[in-house]
């Protein structure tokens, strides 16, 4: 019998359902596959449109996870396996729970990251400790190794699953990130896979920040028939 071929994920990235991110679901889908990735979480800000918009049409070699990154007023928490939307603006705590009632995961995305606004204070990280699943170790978007550093130490310190994303707001960044994991059908599955798995990843150039400003601009003072 021949070995399973490895899963090659990415687990941080955007659709247009994201304020500050223009691409088209179906752009993502098509740039994943290009790129050789076989495993994607889309974790648009507050929806899971894109994910579940993502997944209706992809083919079978694209696993795609429904996620969401949503915004509490001390920082941002992403949920992973999530059949509906979280919103925004309720305690850390409360979002938490609600992903825990889904039966999904709790991720924090890009601790530590000192150029965010959205990252969650060492506070707010202790009162949500028993809920944490994941904490995403390397984010292509995070310009400090020593910020990506201070995060794996965290997750090792508290046996916490290891992710990692390349944070894509334009199509072109997918490929910065690729997490070498073995295949998985369910939930349990993929924490057992994630554990062992194996992080690839570059920095982005901050020039794609400036992409992203420029994008949450427009959609926000153009007419709508011009956003998309």
């Amino acid at each position: 019998m021949s070995e399973a071929v490895p899963l090659m994920g990415d687990f941080h990235m955007h659709t247009w359902h994201s304020k500050d991110c223009g691409t088209p679901p179906r752009s993502l889908m098509e740039r994943a596959i290009k790129v050789g990735l076989s495993c994607i979480a889309v974790t648009d800000h507050n929806t899971t449109a894109g994910g579940r918009e993502i997944k209706a049409m992809a083919p079978p070699e694209l696993k795609v996870i429904e996620a969401e990154e949503i915004k509490t007023p001390h920082g941002e928490i992403t949920g992973f396996f999530l059949q509906e939307d979280i919103p925004a603006g309720l305690s850390p705590e409360e979002t938490c729970k609600r992903i825990k009632d889904q039966g999904g995961l709790v991720s924090i995305p890009h601790p530590y990251d000192r150029v965010r606004r959205s990252v969650l204070d060492k506070e707010v990280l202790e009162a949500i400790k028993p809920y944490i699943d994941i904490v995403e170790v390397f984010n292509s978007r995070t310009p400090m190794i020593s910020d990506s550093n201070k995060a794996l130490e965290f997750a090792k310190e508290h046996d916490f699953l290891a992710g990692a994303g390349s944070d894509a707001h334009c199509a072109r960044e997918l490929g910065h990130v690729f997490i070498e994991m073995e295949q998985f059908d369910d939930i349990e599955g993929f924490k057992n896979s994630l554990r062992h798995a194996k992080i690839h990843g570059r920095r982005s150039t901050p020039l794609y920040h400036v992409v992203t400003t420029l994008t949450k601009w427009r959609k926000k003072y153009l007419p709508f028939s011009m956003r998309h």
